[in-house]
């Protein structure tokens, strides 16, 4: 009985130990962004920086940072790990929007925040603004576009809105870019084509100068080689008759007997 009660003391003081450190044990820490406990979107404008500062909370000792740019580590200076970090995103691009910068616990990755950049600019557009083409041929205008918050296209010819003709005409729409082709192209398609975006900042236009030329006769370069072949062949072998020939006058000139005998 003795025994049995000393292994209840000892079972007691175990879950009594266990009572009293779970709560700590699993009180996770918290991880926050500029005073924000959840993932977030912050906006901003090309050439802007801002700074990004995490802290942890609820931690009960010294806890090391990371910082992590889309995959790829930040490289953070020593004192700038332990509790509090913070990273600096300086001269901010278009090429930025939609980058994430996420803080993670060292000791456990999987607390983590994440804040995304939302850069804010107007319609950037760019392509090839001028194209010589034969009447007869296929033709591409593509206009590349980045636009946030993203814009809506329009194709304009001579500065009044382009009369699509579905035969002719043919639309294709990505999220970096606006294509027009144009199928056949004929003399009336000669002229100034307008890439138009417009977006809630701004209103931009690309113009694409299309020529349309006279459609160049095509020489069957195979045909006269072949015919060329021919000719000469002919030639030789009109030559090499012809020779025969003077060989056998010849011959009769200088044969004596063949006259008298005659």
């Amino acid at each position: 009985m003795a025994w049995n009660s000393s292994v209840i003391m000892q079972m007691g003081r175990f879950l009594l130990l266990v009572i009293l450190f779970l709560p700590r044990e699993m009180t996770s820490s918290v991880l926050t962004v500029n005073g924000k406990t959840e993932n977030y979107i912050l906006d901003t404008t090309p050439g802007s920086q801002v700074s990004l500062i995490c802290a942890v909370q609820n931690h009960t000792r010294e806890e090391e940072l990371l910082w992590y740019r889309e995959e790829g580590k930040v490289d953070l200076k020593s004192g700038n790990k332990m509790n509090s970090s913070s990273v600096c995103v300086s001269s901010i691009s278009e090429n930025d929007n939609g980058i994430s910068f996420t803080c993670k616990l060292g000791r456990d990755p999987s607390v983590s925040i994440s804040v995304a950049l939302n850069v804010i600019f107007p319609p950037l557009l760019s392509g090839n603004d001028f194209q010589t083409v034969e009447e007869g041929s296929n033709v591409k205008l593509v206009c590349s576009v980045k636009a946030n918050p993203q814009a809506q296209m329009m194709w304009y010819k001579n500065s009044s809105l382009l009369d699509l003709e579905k035969s002719h005409h043919q639309i294709q729409q990505t999220s970096e870019s606006f294509q027009l082709s144009i199928t056949k192209v004929e003399k009336s398609d000669n002229g100034t084509y307008s890439c138009t975006a417009k977006s809630s900042l701004q209103t931009e236009s690309l113009d694409f100068h299309l020529i349309v030329k006279d459609k160049t006769v095509s020489v069957p370069v195979e045909a006269i080689i072949a015919a060329c072949v021919v000719i000469f062949l002919t030639l030789c072998f009109g030559l090499i008759a012809r020779r025969k020939k003077i060989m056998e006058l010849c011959m009769k000139d200088k044969d004596p007997h063949r006259e008298t005998a005659l």
